[in-house]
């Protein structure tokens, strides 16, 4: 049962593949200039900017966020290889091909979870003994020896591609939905306003202190200041001491602009009605379903 399984899955990613090559062709032919590659704000490539040119933008974002939750629930609670692997496909055809992203700024941004869970994953798969243990080990200097087994690395790769999963499914949520409708979906949902403001807050205060970064960074290097390294490392914490403080003052500009609009505490945002559609419901229902099987069908074998 898993040999089918695991064949229906790379089916599928195949199909997935070929139908975003295709796509990806089909717009490209129709229209050469502009997309979703356009770099925001110098070299920052802004997350608002995926989010408002997603075609997933016209999905119900109350749709969008409790299918994204449930599905990173999901991942977390049935712990299967098998329901990960099929949550990572389907966030990430959703996000690239149906979204429009591109595929070189997805799987970059995806490389920051995945060198972090490789290093973190390599003290469950690996081990010390003084005598030889598992089925791979290697001996240290005659003093110890490193050590692995099949379970080990299974469990390594379940845990990595579980985790994966429930990122993919925010990445989904993230790169499809702008922060607006995000607050929108919270505030339904009866958080307390402190925390969205300050969500709200935190979250345009870090590409604030990015774009400060890149401008800096940007003025050091047309005065060559990168051209070897001690010249770097002194741009370097140039740039790193003054980071702060013209943030802070850039902060308060923003602020000052906030409070020149009338802003009494609370961020209101110009909502447009999205009403989820019967099609997108069902797709949904199936996926959920189809995750509950693959995870009775061998889940029994894994463990």
């Amino acid at each position: 049962m898993n040999t089918f399984v695991q064949i229906a899955l790379v089916c599928l990613a195949v199909g997935m593949f070929i139908h975003g090559f295709w796509k990806g062709r089909v717009k490209n032919s129709g229209h050469r200039h502009g997309g979703i590659g356009h770099k925001h704000g110098g070299s920052i490539l802004s997350v608002d900017y995926f989010a408002y040119a997603s075609g997933l933008r016209q999905w119900n974002a109350s749709f969008k966020v409790i299918f994204a939750v449930l599905c990173l629930l999901l991942c977390i609670i049935l712990d299967n290889i098998y329901v990960s692997v099929m949550v990572i496909l389907m966030m990430g055809y959703l996000t690239v091909v149906v979204g429009g992203l591109p595929f070189h700024h997805y799987i970059s941004m995806m490389l920051i979870p995945i060198l972090f869970l490789l290093f973190g994953s390599a003290a469950i798969a690996i081990g010390f003994s003084l005598e030889p243990a598992g089925q791979y080990h290697v001996g240290i200097f005659h003093l110890f020896y490193i050590y692995c087994s099949n379970a080990s690395l299974l469990r390594a790769a379940g845990l990595i591609l579980k985790a994966l999963g429930a990122v993919s499914a925010l990445y989904m949520m993230t790169l499809t939905t702008p922060l607006g409708e995000l607050i929108s979906v919270l505030r339904k949902a009866h958080i307390p306003k402190v925390l969205v403001e300050l969500m709200n807050m935190i979250y345009r205060y870090i590409f604030i202190m990015m774009d400060t970064h890149s401008r800096m960074k940007n003025s050091a290097e047309s005065r060559l200041g990168y051209v070897d390294f001690k010249t770097s490392c002194y741009s370097f914490g140039q740039v790193a001491s003054n980071l702060l403080i013209v943030s802070l003052k850039r902060g308060n500009d923003y602020y000052n602009a906030l409070e020149s609009r009338c802003y009494d505490g609370e961020l209101r945002f110009l909502e447009e009605e999205k009403p989820a559609r019967g099609r997108q419901i069902i797709l949904a229902a199936v996926f959920v379903i189809l995750l509950f099987a693959l995870w009775a069908l061998t889940s029994r074998t894994i463990l």
